[in-house]
């Protein structure tokens, strides 16, 4: 498998969001609006990036009945980091997404990359496959924000476009799981193609 396509599977053929339905917990948590799930996103990416990398490089050094309690730990250092980084320098984002960065920890996709593909592949290409399932992960908590604040607020990464009454449902947690729905139809449909 060629560079290119261990960062393309992740986005399209593996897409955490629709079609693994992995991180569901933050996907529908955070995407009341677009920047809110760009952040999570990036904040997700990087946490396994660097999951996978170390993970990649101390696989041999694990033994197989502690694996998985390792694996955890390589996480929520980075985790950690990566929340620390956040409260520094982003802390309006920090403060909005609030409960779900220390949640990352055990977000599903992590530890299922870090057990299917870091923990026995190069530590290359377990890098390309944390960009790629990373990209993945932004780009679809990305656009179900978007849609979500353009369909509640009329607005879109804080830019207001429409004043007037909007219907409030898309913001709330009903609007997650119908734009979510619509998305991934649409999403599987092109995708197929």
């Amino acid at each position: 498998m060629s560079k290119l396509q261990i960062i393309s599977k992740g986005i399209l053929k593996e897409n955490p969001t629709f079609v693994l339905i992995l991180g569901m917990c933050p996907t529908l948590g955070v995407t009341s609006s677009a920047i809110n799930g760009m952040g999570m996103g990036v904040a997700t990416m990087a946490v396994l990036i660097m999951s996978n990398i170390v993970i990649s490089l101390i696989k041999n050094l694990i033994p197989g009945k502690v694996r998985i309690p390792a694996f955890i730990v390589v996480i929520a250092s980075f985790v950690t980091m990566i929340e620390m980084l956040m409260q520094a320098y982003v802390p309006s984002l920090y403060a909005s997404l609030g409960v779900f960065i220390p949640l990352i920890v055990v977000n599903c996709i992590i530890l299922g990359r870090a057990e299917a593909f870091a923990s026995k592949n190069s530590v290359v290409d377990s890098a390309l496959d944390g960009i790629g399932i990373g990209l993945g992960f932004t780009l679809s908590l990305t656009v179900i924000g978007a849609v979500r604040e353009v369909l509640g607020a009329g607005s879109i990464f804080g830019y207001t476009f429409a004043d007037g009454v909007m219907p409030l449902l898309f913001i709330l947690a009903p609007g997650g799981f119908i734009v979510l729905g619509y998305l991934m139809v649409l999403f599987n449909k092109v995708a197929k193609r």
